[in-house]
């Protein structure tokens, strides 16, 4: 007994090896880590190629998130959906499939279902490193989360919808057909009006200065979940008049879109308000969708309005408002479309700038723009003194030489009397000068100045 108790315990009997579910190997080792992988580069490449254009603002970072999700991202999940949804018909093993004891619904969801969560995946990550370039650039405010949740919903319904189209369609050219129809009706959807564009997955509106329902995006993620829905149960489910509830979700969501209209946007309120500087004279003032900016606006003018110190019968500020400047203001040059002037919460060209902002305070948009010749020389005088710019000069150089060999004696002499007032206006005192330009800001109509008007320099 003692023997038998001393002996040693045999080695228990090996576990049984554990076949993988299908749902885990189609998620980590069939089409769908590679659709997912192409996703993303296409997405990460269509956004670096244009982040100039939306690092600087909340607003344009949605829309541009939404565009690239929804016109490359759809187009490819459709085709990556129709590819897969074809697999069995191509390695005729569908027969086989629909031999197995899981339910036709059952081997749907574990075919469709890993690419259409990659999908969904790659563009979370995709809108998580978007949002963290953008962070450092962007006035706070203008964000839509849930705009995000419905290209999302886009692209998981393009993905089981192509599946569906995949498996009910016997043709290779299928996916790639697919893609272009789908690039193609997205496309006219977002310049249709009415109903067309409404039900689209990106409606039209301002988003610069309008606000989109936070509900909005949620309806449109219904309406096109609802219809991928609807296509799945017609194929795969076994009472099939089950597609009709998700048919009729679709179509009261559809109807309620409709006829969402200008209820879907609502006025940002910072587009009415300014943030401005109070140690400057003019005034900087920067819409307040814009505060960010300030600083930089600030820094860029500084050389103008450090010119224009002392200098009296000013504009009260330089204004950035939908609308035209009052008689005591001037208009900010523009800041938007962000990528030309705004590159990454900072201006491109400084001098260019105070150029720009110059040319408004003296309003050379005149209705009518022709002036006597002395009132015209004094003007491009004072430009070329409170906002000199490299690419002025060089034009100037230009302009003489090219007078020079042609000859043209009187473009000559505009251009000898142009350079004594700005070498006068130069060579002044700082006591005299700022009495000039004080002199020379006074008339109320700018646009209707005499030559008695302008002081003489």
């Amino acid at each position: 007994m003692t023997a038998l108790l001393d002996r040693p315990a045999t080695d228990a009997p090996p576990r049984p090896h554990r076949t993988p579910h299908p749902f885990r190997a189609e998620l980590i080792r069939g089409l769908a880590p590679w659709a997912g992988l192409t996703l993303f580069l296409t997405l990460a490449w269509a956004l670096i190629a244009k982040s100039a254009n939306w690092q600087g603002s909340w607003s344009e970072t949605t829309i541009a998130l939404r565009m690239t999700g929804v016109m490359l991202g759809s187009p490819l999940a459709l085709a990556a959906g129709c590819w897969q949804g074809a697999r069995e018909r191509r390695r005729r093993t569908d027969e086989l499939r629909a031999s197995t004891a899981r339910s036709p619904l059952a081997q749907f969801v574990t075919a469709a279902l890993p690419l259409a969560l990659w999908v969904l995946a790659v563009y979370a990550v995709t809108v998580g490193a978007a949002l963290l370039a953008g962070a450092p650039y962007a006035s706070p405010g203008g964000l839509a989360p849930t705009a995000f949740l419905s290209t999302g919903a886009v692209l998981v319904a393009c993905a089981l919808t192509g599946h569906v189209v995949g498996a009910r369609v016997p043709w290779r050219l299928t996916a790639p057909v697919l893609a272009v129809a789908a690039y193609g009706t997205f496309g006219l959807s977002m310049s249709a009006s009415g109903a067309a564009g409404l039900l689209g997955p990106i409606p039209q509106y301002a988003p610069e200065f309008e606000l989109l329902a936070w509900w909005h995006p949620l309806l449109t993620a219904g309406w096109f979940l609802a219809l991928a829905a609807t296509a799945v149960l017609a194929h795969a489910a076994r009472r099939r008049w089950t597609a009709l509830i998700a048919l009729a979700v679709a179509a009261t969501t559809a109807l309620v879109l409709a006829g969402t209209g200008d209820t879907m946007t609502h006025r940002d309120p910072r587009a009415k308000r300014q943030v401005c500087t109070t140690t400057t004279t003019p005034q900087i003032c920067v819409n307040a969708t814009r505060a960010a900016l300030l600083p930089e606006v600030t820094k860029a003018l500084s050389g103008l309005t450090g010119r224009l110190k002392g200098v009296g019968n000013l504009p009260t500020r330089f204004e950035d408002l939908p609308r035209r400047p009052h008689a005591d203001e001037a208009e900010l040059p523009m800041l938007t479309p962000y990528g030309w002037t705004v590159v990454r919460g900072k201006i491109a060209d400084h001098d260019q700038y105070a150029w720009e902002a110059m040319v408004q305070m003296l309003e050379a948009d005149c209705a009518n723009p022709e002036s006597p010749a002395r009132i015209g020389i004094v003007d491009r005088a004072v430009v070329r003194y409170l906002a000199p710019t490299d690419l002025q000069e060089s034009m100037r150089k230009h302009f003489i030489e090219s007078a020079r060999a042609t000859d043209n004696r009187a473009e000559l002499r505009r251009l000898a009397a142009e350079q004594k007032a700005y070498d006068h206006l130069r060579t002044m005192s700082t006591a005299d000068r700022r009495a000039w330009l004080t002199l020379y800001f006074a008339p109320t109509d700018r646009c209707a100045r005499t030559e008695s008007e302008v002081p003489a320099l």
